[in-house]
């Protein structure tokens, strides 16, 4: 596994409960500000296998970016579950919700 894979998975495990984090923020702290898509990637082929709390990524806008209904409707359900407040139409405040870990 390449270093910046490793240090993805690393950060997306840290995201605590009822806090989220965007892809580009996620991207940044592995080293590789540009490589957003390379996360949505990372979290594609290695949730299951890691047990990464997928939910708690979302897009810039603070939007759940995910299309397919289900996924989506999925993804505000475990939001909601732990106390994060988003909207119908998959909004959330990312100024009270994403998580900053120390040193960012």
């Amino acid at each position: 596994m390449n270093p910046f894979t490793q240090r993805v998975i690393e950060i997306i495990q840290g995201i605590p409960e009822g806090y989220v984090m965007t892809y580009g923020q996620i991207a940044g702290l592995a080293g590789s500000p540009r490589g957003a898509r390379q996360v949505v990637r990372i979290l594609h082929s290695s949730s299951g296998k890691h047990g990464l709390p997928w939910h708690r990524v979302v897009n810039a806008q603070g939007e759940i970016g995910i299309q397919h209904e289900e996924g989506r409707m999925l993804q505000m359900l475990y939001l909601r579950g732990e106390g994060v407040e988003v909207a119908d139409n998959g909004q959330l405040d990312l100024d009270r919700w994403r998580f900053i870990p120390l040193g960012e």
